[in-house]
């Protein structure tokens, strides 16, 4: 009765919905036409395509998997990029607080401190008018979970990946530090190491999917989650064929 209540929630919400919109409109179309729509058809189909969990895990596994977190954290120094900010959402000690994906870089960036007491550069700006300074935000929510101020270097002017690699690698050189470790989304960690010089260390957190991809019912039902998880890996996709045709 669970799973059949999710099912037919799945149909309800987008982008299920649309896909029975267009399938009616298209039933439709033909009975009033005497002529098959292709074009509504293949939207539907482009809609379903992109919105199933087995096409966004597919999509995303080749990302996640390209780099596994070291078993060793033989590194000098701590990089956590920035994934998204609120500008003044409440928060526990102030406003403004981190996306999902950037919370969980966060959490993995204090978990490596704690096991190598090594500093922590975060690097994140203000992207937009209405999103909060992502490094500044991490430092004080770092702060709060009792790391030591004199451990904690920001950097808040980047906004893109880029930047990120080219910012820190300014701190990297005034401190003297050589060997950074990269904490971003595993998604993410494919460009990331494209930007960043041959002797940082990969740490990759926040995965979207197992291991290995698996199939069962679940994998053909639309959903929301996998329409946007989808829409992450083809956004890194684009960024990667960007920087190659920069290369």
């Amino acid at each position: 009765m669970i799973y059949f209540a999710k099912f037919i929630t799945s149909l309800i919400l987008p982008p299920g919905c649309f896909i029975i919109i267009l399938l009616i409109s298209a039933l439709l179309q033909y009975k009033s036409q005497k002529k098959i729509p292709k074009l509504t058809i293949s939207i539907a189909v482009l809609i379903y395509m992109v919105s199933i969990p087995l096409t966004a895990n597919l999509a995303i596994h080749s990302l996640e998997y390209t780099f596994i977190p070291p078993q060793k954290l033989d590194g000098d120094v701590i990089i956590m990029l920035g994934g998204g900010a609120t500008l003044d959402s409440p928060d526990f000690s102030g406003t403004g607080g981190l996306s999902g994906s950037a919370s969980s870089r966060l959490l993995t960036a204090l978990r490596i401190h704690n096991r190598t007491n090594l500093p922590v550069i975060l690097s994140g700006g203000k992207v937009y008018a209405s999103t909060g300074i992502e490094s500044e935000i991490a430092k004080r929510q770092l702060l709060d979970l009792n790391i030591d101020k004199n451990n904690i270097i920001i950097e808040n002017s980047s906004r893109t990946t880029t930047e990120n690699a080219e910012f820190t690698a300014k701190i990297l050189n005034k401190y003297h530090f050589s060997k950074p470790i990269i904490v971003t989304s595993a998604f993410h960690m494919k460009r990331s190491m494209m930007n960043f010089s041959k002797t940082a260390i990969p740490y990759p957190t926040g995965y979207f999917t197992n291991t290995h991809v698996s199939i069962d019912l679940k994998s053909f039902i639309p959903s929301y989650d996998s329409f946007n998880t989808t829409g992450i890996a083809l956004h890194e996709y684009l960024g990667i064929f960007q920087l190659w045709i920069k290369s």
